[in-house]
C-alpha cells in the first residue's frame, strides 16, 4: 500500500481537523521532559489514515530523520507535545533514515517495523504467571511464554497484522474542546416599498390674440377747384358703363397647436447609511479542574 504525505494526499487537512496540526509540535521521550526531536511531516495511507510521523531528532541525532508508527505516539494537544512510546535513543539509531525524495516501500517499512515489534510486543503481553514464580524479569517471561514469531508476507501483509503499531489510544489522545458564543453582525436586503413616478395629461383653455386686416373702400365725393368752369368740348366726352375696379382683401387667424419640451424629471436612487446596534448575552466554556491535593501543571 502505497503511502503519501498528508498534504499531498489532503491540502485542507487542517480543516478536517478543526485547524489543528501536529506538525511542528515537539516529540519527547513518554512520562519526561527530554524532548527528542520535533514532527516534520505525515504520512498517510490511501484511504486517509495516519500510518507514521516523520520525525526530525535534531535533539539526538542531529540531520537523521525516522518514522514513528502513530501507535507509538501520545499526542497532548493542550501542551503542544507528542510523546514517543518506548523511544529510546539505541532505538532511534537503529531506525532506518528517511528521506523526502525516498519512497516508502514494504521492503522499507519492514525495516522500520522490525526496530519497534520486540518492545511493541513485549508491552502488549500480558504474564500468565509472576515474574517472581519464573525468576525472570517482569515482562520478559511473559513475551517468551505466550508470543510466537509471526510470519509476513508482502503479498498479503495488513496494518492490522501490526495493530499496536499503528492503532491510536483515544484515552491517551482526547481533546477537550471550550466553546464559545459569539455575536455574528449580517445584513439583509429587503424591499420596503416603491416609488413609481409616470405621467398624465392635464387641459386648458388657452387665448392668443391675433391682429388682422380687412380692406374696406371708401368713396368720397369732393368738389374740384375748378367746378363751374367751361371745358373744351373735346374732354368732355360722355361715356357710359364705365367701371372702376379695387380689389379688397381682409386677413383671416391661422391659429394651429404645436409640442414643446418644456422640462425633463430625472428619477434615481441614494444610499442613506445609518449604524444599527444590537445586544445580546452570550455564553462562554470555562474549564473546570477538580483534583483536590492533586499537582497540576496547567499550561
Amino acid at each position: 500500500m502505497a503511502l503519501h504525505k498528508v498534504s499531498d494526499f489532503d491540502p485542507d487537512y487542517r480543516d478536517t481537523f478543526q485547524g489543528n496540526d501536529i506538525k511542528g509540535m515537539g516529540v519527547y521521550v513518554q512520562g519526561t521532559d527530554e524532548k527528542i526531536g520535533s514532527v516534520n511531516d505525515i504520512l498517510v495511507d490511501d484511504e486517509g489514515n495516519f500510518r507514521y510521523l516523520v520525525v526530525d531528532l535534531g535533539f539526538w541525532i542531529f540531520g537523521k530523520k525516522v518514522l514513528l508508527p502513530v501507535g507509538r505516539t501520545r499526542i497532548d494537544h493542550t501542551a503542544d507535545r507528542v510523546y514517543a512510546v518506548g523511544m529510546n535513543r539505541e532505538q532511534a539509531e537503529n531506525l532506518p533514515e528517511f528521506d523526502d525524495r525516498m519512497t516508502v516501500d514494504y521492503d522499507y517499512e519492514e525495516n522500520v517495523r522490525n526496530v519497534y515489534r520486540p518492545s511493541a510486543a513485549l508491552e502488549s503481553s500480558a504474564p500468565l504467571e509472576s515474574s517472581a514464580a519464573l525468576g525472570t524479569t517482569p515482562g520478559a517471561a511473559a513475551y517468551e511464554t505466550t508470543t510466537s514469531t509471526p510470519v509476513y508476507d508482502r503479498n498479503t501483509y495488513n496494518y492490522t497484522q501490526d495493530a499496536v503499531l499503528y492503532n491510536t489510544n483515544e484515552q491517551d489522545h482526547q481533546t477537550l474542546r471550550l466553546y464559545e458564543e459569539r455575536l455574528i453582525a449580517n445584513k439583509q436586503r429587503r424591499k420596503t416599498g416603491e416609488v413609481a413616478v409616470g405621467k398624465h395629461v392635464e387641459t386648458e383653455t388657452a387665448r392668443v390674440a391675433v391682429p388682422i386686416e380687412k380692406e374696406r373702400v371708401v368713396i368720397e365725393r369732393v368738389t374740384p377747384a375748378d367746378a363751374g368752369q367751361a371745358v373744351n368740348p373735346r374732354e368732355a366726352a360722355f361715356a357710359e358703363g364705365e367701371v372702376a375696379r379695387v380689389e379688397i382683401y381682409e386677413e383671416t387667424p391661422d391659429i394651429r397647436k404645436e409640442a414643446f419640451v418644456r422640462e425633463e424629471v430625472r428619477v434615481k436612487k441614494v444610499v442613506d447609511q445609518e449604524t444599527v446596534e444590537a445586544k445580546e448575552t452570550i455564553r462562554r466554556e470555562e474549564l473546570d479542574v477538580n483534583a483536590p491535593g492533586l499537582p497540576i501543571d496547567e499550561q
